[in-house]
């Protein structure tokens, strides 16, 4: 008996035991899930700090730090893990808590120096790294050169520190400082020239700012100005520089800002530009004044702009001049008036343009009217009110941004601009003709955009001269009912008394605004837009504020703090487009089933967990865009077929996101013109394509996987691929993808054959760049035993640009082991670009140099290894004759290994050439390219030559290199200072 109690006994320790137990493991694995939960719930938020910091910091020439991008990523795999570890916490038996538990005590820790590392005291972004010389696009001068001389004489002396160029706006001042500064690069007297277009009105901080990333410097964002002026003296004291200041306005100190005062001991230079002579009085300027050009200098101007050929034309000469007098020598007036008379021939017509021309300047009362009335003439001779309107709306945007064609074009559709397009397709081709319309006559300026997010992704751009912009919103902006006031650091509304009567539209973005008032004055019923974008500190609509608001067609909040919307929203009943971009933190939207009219609704990267109340009734809706919206899980099943009328769609294929489940839903949208996604991994985008292939032909795409945030646009069918482990699995490519870009991908094979599934009917590849790969070794690897050959070269038989860049392991473009190499492989090629590929000794293969025949562009930079561009044969023939019939650029950029550009006593055949640049490149003996030979047998350089570019450094090296028949190119040659030393920092990999 006393046997059987002590066995209950053990028995029943051991159940106790094992209760205890299970119990702290429930116990356990419950609290360090909420410690778990708790410190992700702060990564998280800081998460949300960074991406609004960079927001904040990042400008055009900057880009986000790989350590800030790394963090990023890993608080995304962070966020994947939490994911799973929930999953796990609803399912997991008693026999696994304790296993799951040491997991979660393992992911607490990850969190915590994942939190920890998320501090970047020293800034979240750099300076771009430039792939290009610091050179300002800037026009030819004419007439000026008297004024240029004179600004020179005081730059390159000692007795002048400070030099300010005055005149009228649109009399050249900012041209003559753009040509100054690009000949300052070439000099070596100073170490930094620095341009800075100074903001109106004056921002001490932005200055501040611009400066010292100009000197690639960074001050603390959480500094006083006066600190960081301390901060500034102290870098620019170590440097002899150059500093232009573009376009300043009001008076200030330089000392308040932090530029030391220029004199003959630190021997650095300030130029300041300016419409007053008062502002460079008070810096204590010598002062230059720029006068407006002769008339002989401004007919010339006018004919160089409108094309010589009018002069020809009779009766038109004497009308010419007139015309030429009326623009009173300023070169903005005359470009811009001449732009808009291009193509004319009518003896008529301009015999009433100088009629309308003179009626204009008839009225002018101050120097602003001046250039002004010049201009407006330029305006009204626009062919339509469309294309006015389209140019008004330019102004909306604050002084010398730079907008991309597509976020500018996507203005003017929503505010209705572009009418009678059939499609959207139609009415993005009206907008950029709309475009290349005003860049014509010179009311927009050419620009690049460059996209923000990390890498040198850009579109094309433009920008408003700020004189021109002046124009629209002073002397046209108030007879059209536009009320501009952007970028003024306003903390609040204007009051009654600073409205425009009868304002439509109303732009305030790009200020500081903290609150909006309960409603706006009387004045505004009859309001159109209103753009309160880029207000970061906008947190709070009043619910009252839109009550009155029934007119109100275009609404933008984007880039502001707001969290929730009122529901007067609702009774927006004529709303067509609500912008609400970058809204982070906004949670809670209204029900949107009134807004029958709502044609965009636009949440990239807003805040959202559930789509808004009443999306789905949204049947006008043509663009929804719900990009980034991380916190969104789904997409409701049946609100997609709602949507009848949708023509573009952005959204997020994450993992378990309905999208992919419920893509039968998209595929009935009939009308649907657009579509960019956003894949979190390869798996994801693979099970996309697969099920996209039945309508993808009729649907243009952007397709973004792994940390992809922007879609580049350069194409109707695109695919961006950036951090992403690719692994074993192939990448699936749609079968009318045009462009490809794999970026910074981890674990990629040999060579892109071996990385993507090139099938045969995937064939319209036009262009191809791979950059920042480790494991790359060659674009194409065949071998005998397999497929390689017969699955790759239809597509590269297309392809007309190849981009290689940051490949440390590139040996070789194509690499044959045991198989014919095909014949027709990069047949089509146009532009080849390689930099810094450090594993690279040769760049053409000499049996593939046939397949090169329609190659029109070589850039080589940076190999540290490079010695042959063309490889050379065993044999070493001295008939070896190379011809590449279209080549017309050939850039050699810092390759310190570079001997020959082909065999040694071979020739390049190239009479398409027009521009050779060779910097860096001192071991390279001889340059083969041929002359041609005139009929009588002399040879002559290529008839399209128009410059041969050395670096200054060179000159030497020039004088020994062989080229036959040297002396007949000397025409053509022309020194420029060595890039590594005009930044200041060896870009070499």
């Amino acid at each position: 008996m006393e046997a059987f109690l002590e066995i209950l006994k053990i028995f029943g320790d051991t159940i106790r035991d094992y209760v205890w137990k299970y119990v702290d493991c429930h116990r356990k694995l419950e609290e360090d899930l909420n410690e778990f939960r708790s410190e992700f719930q702060v990564l998280k938020r800081r998460k949300i700090d960074v991406k609004s910091r960079i927001r904040a910091e990042v400008h055009s020439g900057q880009v986000v730090k790989q350590e800030v991008r790394g963090w990023l990523n890993d608080v995304r795999k962070v966020e994947k893990d939490k994911q799973d570890i929930e999953e796990r916490a609803r399912r997991v038996p008693y026999l696994k808590r304790a296993s799951l538990d040491k997991l979660v005590r393992e992911k607490v820790d990850v969190v915590k120096r994942t939190k920890e590392r998320g501090i970047f005291n020293e800034g979240l972004v750099i300076e771009r790294a430039p792939a290009h010389a610091n050179i300002i696009p800037a026009d030819n001068l004419v007439g000026e050169i008297s004024t240029k001389q004179e600004i020179w004489g005081y730059l390159m002396g000692d007795e002048v520190g400070m030099i300010g160029v005055c005149g009228i706006g649109g009399v050249g001042k900012t041209t003559i400082m753009k040509n100054l500064h690009n000949d300052l690069q070439r000099e070596t007297r100073f170490q930094n020239v620095i341009w800075v277009t100074v903001s109106h009105p004056l921002n001490v901080f932005e200055l501040q700012k611009k400066i010292a990333s100009a000197m690639r410097e960074r001050l603390r964002e959480e500094e006083e100005v006066m600190m960081r002026a301390a901060t500034l003296m102290e870098i620019m004291r170590r440097k002899r520089y150059v500093v232009i200041l573009d376009d300043v306005w009001q008076k200030f100190s330089l000392t308040e800002v932090g530029i030391p005062d220029p004199n003959v001991q630190n021997g650095c230079k300030v130029v300041v530009t300016s419409r007053s002579s008062e502002v460079c009085s008070y810096l204590r300027c010598k002062i230059v004044e720029v006068k407006p050009l002769s008339q002989e200098e401004s007919l010339q101007l006018f004919l160089n702009t409108v094309g010589d050929g009018v002069s020809q034309v009779p009766g038109l000469e004497e009308i010419l001049k007139l015309i030429v007098e009326e623009c009173a020598g300023l070169p903005l007036a005359i470009v811009v008036i001449a732009g808009s008379m291009r193509g004319v021939d009518d003896v008529n017509v301009w015999r009433n343009a100088l009629t309308e021309l003179r009626d204009r300047v008839r009225s002018v009362k101050d120097a602003n009217d001046e250039i002004f009335k010049r201009l407006r003439f330029s305006f009204d001779r626009l062919d339509s009110l469309e294309v006015k309107n389209c140019f008004l709306y330019c102004s909306f945007f604050r002084e010398d941004y730079v907008f991309s064609r597509r976020e500018l074009i996507e203005c003017w559709i929503d505010e209705g601009l572009i009418d009678g397009s059939p499609s959207r397709e139609a009415a993005c081709n009206r907008g950029h003709a709309i475009i290349d319309r005003l860049e014509k006559n010179f009311l927009l300026e050419k620009e690049t955009f460059w996209l923000p997010g990390g890498y040198p992704f850009y579109s094309a751009g433009a920008k408003m001269h700020d004189v021109v912009r002046d124009m629209a919103i002073i002397g046209i902006g108030p007879e059209f009912g536009y009320m501009i006031k952007t970028g003024m650091n306003l903390v609040e509304l204007p009051d009654e008394h600073g409205w425009v009567k009868d304002t439509k539209k109303l732009s305030l973005m790009g200020n500081n605004i903290l609150k909006v008032p309960l409603s706006l004055p009387p004045k505004c019923l009859s309001l159109s837009t209103l753009i309160l974008s880029s207000n970061p500190n906008l947190s709070e609509i009043p619910e009252s504020f839109f009550g009155e608001m029934l007119a109100l067609k275009v609404l933008d909040l984007s880039r502001t703090t707001i969290e929730t919307l009122p529901n007067s929203i609702s009774k927006l009943e004529n709303l067509s487009a609500l912008r609400l971009q970058h809204c982070m933190k906004l949670k809670y939207l209204p029900s949107l089933a009134n807004l029958k009219g709502l044609k965009k609704l636009d949440l990239h990267e807003a805040g959202i967990e559930v789509v808004p109340e009443g999306m789905g009734m949204l049947i006008s809706l043509e663009y929804l865009d719900l990009l980034f919206c991380q916190n969104l899980k789904e997409i409701p099943t049946g609100i997609l077929p709602n949507l009848s009328n949708l023509q573009h769609l952005g959204v997020c294929c994450l993992r378990e996101s309905t999208i992919i489940r419920n893509l039968e839903e998209v595929a009935r949208l009939k009308k649907l013109e657009t579509l960019e996604c956003q894949f979190d991994g390869i798996q994801d985008f693979n099970h996309f394509v697969n099920k996209f292939k039945d309508f993808q032909s009729a649907v243009a795409y952007s397709l973004g996987v792994g940390t992809a945030r922007y879609m580049v646009r350069q194409s109707k069918y695109e695919l961006v691929i950036i951090e992403c482990e690719i692994g074993e699995e192939c990448v699936v490519l749609p079968n009318n993808l045009e462009d490809l870009w794999i970026v910074s991908c981890k674990n990629m094979r040999s060579s892109l054959n071996r990385t993507v599934m090139l099938e045969m009917e995937a064939n319209e590849l036009r262009r191809c760049r791979i950059w920042y790969s480790e494991e790359i070794e060659c674009v194409v690897e065949l071998d005998s035993s397999s497929s390689s050959s017969s699955l790759c070269c239809p597509v590269l038989d297309k392809l007309e640009l190849l981009e290689l860049s940051m490949l440390p392991k590139l040996c070789e473009l194509v690499r044959v082991e045991g198989a014919a190499t095909p014949p027709h492989i990069f047949s089509n090629l146009k532009t080849l670009i390689i930099k810094s590929c450090s594993g690279m000794r040769k760049l053409l293969p000499l049996e593939l140099q046939h397949a090169f025949q329609n190659l029109e562009e070589i850039y080589v930079w940076m190999g540290k290894q490079m010695e042959e561009i063309i490889a050379s044969s065993d044999s070493d023939a001295s008939s070896d004759k190379f011809t590449f019939p279209k080549l017309r650029i050939l850039h050699l950029w810092y390759l310190p290994q570079l001997k020959s550009i082909c065999s040694a006593k071979g020739v390049m055949v190239c009479d398409s050439i027009e521009e050779i640049r060779i910097w860096g490149c001192r071991e390279l003996k001889r340059i083969p390219v041929q002359l041609p030979l005139l009929d009588n047998g002399q040879p002559s350089p290529p008839p399209r030559l128009k410059k041969i570019e050395i670096d200054e450094e060179s000159k030497e090296w020039w004088e020994s290199v062989e080229w036959d028949h040297k002396n007949l190119l000397q025409p053509f040659l022309k020194y420029t200072r060595n890039i590594l030393e005009i930044r200041g920092k060896v870009l070499i990999d």
